[in-house]
């Protein structure tokens, strides 16, 4: 299993090197990335649909153009990676650590990030429809481009925000459970920078 999951490694590899004249892409389901060392594999424009890289420390590692949807990454540290273009759709990245990822022009539809800190990190012109930011930390993001649609910002602590004016805001819910209140348009881009300015 293992010698044949590195070679199908190998394989991508060549398919990305030679824009799919050779080798073939990596086409997975369900494979817990616990397994292995990926520390140099090349990632991109891969197709790993509910995988698992949860309680990783992954540094470095370039996921762009890749589908990635209901993939967990929760309780893992994601330094400087790269998920451009990708779909992260369903995925979930709760009590994570991230740091320096760019997640632009993604998918991140019901993507969850709940209790997760967030530093350094670019959502521009990402779709963010029912992402959870729940309890989240966010410093230095970019959001310029993003659209927002039911996202919860539920007891969000925001920094240094850049892009806001830039956003595209349809709706945001800043209420619980229990409690729900949600904000549209320009209500929401205030309610955000007022947010961001608490912690100045």
């Amino acid at each position: 299993m293992r010698n044949d999951m590195y070679n199908r490694f190998e394989l991508h590899r060549k398919w990305v090197d030679t824009s799919g004249q050779e080798g073939e892409q990596l086409r997975l389901q369900e494979v817990d990335f616990r397994e292995f060392d990926i520390s140099d594999i090349c990632l991109e424009q891969s197709f790993m649909a509910s995988c698992t890289f949860e309680g990783l420390s992954l540094n470095n590692i370039d996921f762009h153009a890749s589908v990635l949807s209901s993939s967990l990454y929760k309780n893992s540290n994601v330094i400087h990676c790269d998920f451009y273009k990708s779909d992260l759709s369903y995925a979930e990245f709760s009590n994570s650590n991230l740091d320096t990822v760019r997640f632009s022009r993604g998918d991140l539809w019901e993507t969850l990030f709940d209790n997760a800190t967030i530093k350094n990190c670019n959502f521009s012109a990402c779709n963010l429809s029912l992402t959870d930011f729940s309890h989240a930390s966010l410093t230095d993001v970019d959001i310029s481009e993003a659209r927002f649609e039911g996202v919860l910002f539920y007891g969000v602590t925001l920094r240094n925000t850049k892009g806001l004016e830039e956003a595209n805001f349809h709706s945001i819910h800043i209420g619980s459970a229990d409690k729900p209140l949600i904000l549209k348009g320009q209500e929401a881009k205030d309610w955000l920078r007022m947010k961001a300015e608490e912690n100045i």
